[in-house]
């Protein structure tokens, strides 16, 4: 574990990163003995700090929730951080390259809830039950430290959140079977990624149940209105400046962010 110290370290760095656009330390190389606890209490703390600078918690994003992800971050579990107001993009947003640190982007689901959810002991009915909507997405993710990162580097940097698009159509979560919503993923002209819902934790709303039981543990409740970004079910596409990332939901429609 850290003291109280170094963890405000940590803290320092990833707000001067969000300030700078400029890749900091990892938590991990600055302090090898961090443990989990450690990361979601920096995360926290960052999240606390925007906050008081304006920012509203309007959700959590979900990380690392399908092979593909896991694989292509070398971590074998779930990450979750908090999404805020000043996050959310309209489709076909063009957004400066020039504020991230290494966007890439991924497609997603995101649950829209009518009711809270508050863990332990949340399954997939309880989610389906207090969802209203689930729209389509494209999620922009930024590394605020260096590579090789961990599990301990991706939890305190926010699960690497930085932007979420929204579009498509949205859909009640029972009007489709949502293990078979999949996207094809373009940059610009050409196919990226290609995948199905179904690779997030075999349900894109245990996802859900898994964050509900997870915050849970903390007295976190899951709020109505709430945002929750379910994870991507391709690995992430690097953007670059002038690329456009467009991701084709079929029946659900599209979604479209460029970077300028």
């Amino acid at each position: 574990m850290l003291t109280e110290d170094q963890r405000a370290e940590c803290v320092a760095s990833l707000l001067e990163s969000h300030r700078s656009k400029v890749q900091g330390m990892r938590p991990s190389e600055r302090f090898p003995q961090i443990e989990l606890e450690d990361s979601y209490a920096i995360s926290s703390a960052v999240a606390a700090a925007k906050v008081k600078a304006g920012a509203r918690i309007i959700g959590h994003k979900i990380g690392l929730t399908s092979k593909a992800m896991q694989a292509a971050s070398k971590i074998d579990e779930p990450d979750f951080g908090y999404m805020f107001d000043d996050l959310i993009l309209n489709d076909g947003a063009k957004v400066p390259f020039d504020s991230f640190c290494v966007p890439r982007v991924e497609p997603e689901l995101t649950f829209i809830l009518k009711e809270p959810l508050k863990g332990p002991g949340i399954g997939l009915i309880d989610v389906m039950r207090a969802t209203e909507w689930v729209v389509p997405s494209i999620e922009i993710i930024d590394a605020r430290v260096t590579e090789p990162r961990r599990i301990f580097d991706t939890v305190a940097d926010n699960g690497a959140a930085a932007g979420i698009i929204l579009g498509g159509r949205p859909v009640r979560p029972t009007d489709v079977d949502l293990r078979w919503v999949g996207a094809i993923f373009y940059r610009n002209s050409e196919i990226e990624e290609t995948g199905l819902a179904a690779g997030v934790l075999g349900h894109p709303a245990m996802a859900i149940a898994w964050l509900a039981n997870k915050v849970g543990q903390y007295g976190t409740v899951l709020e109505p209105g709430h945002m929750m970004l379910s994870g991507s079910f391709t690995r992430p596409v690097h953007a670059k400046k002038g690329d456009t990332l467009h991701a084709d939901f079929g029946p659900l429609g599209s979604v479209s962010v460029q970077f300028t």
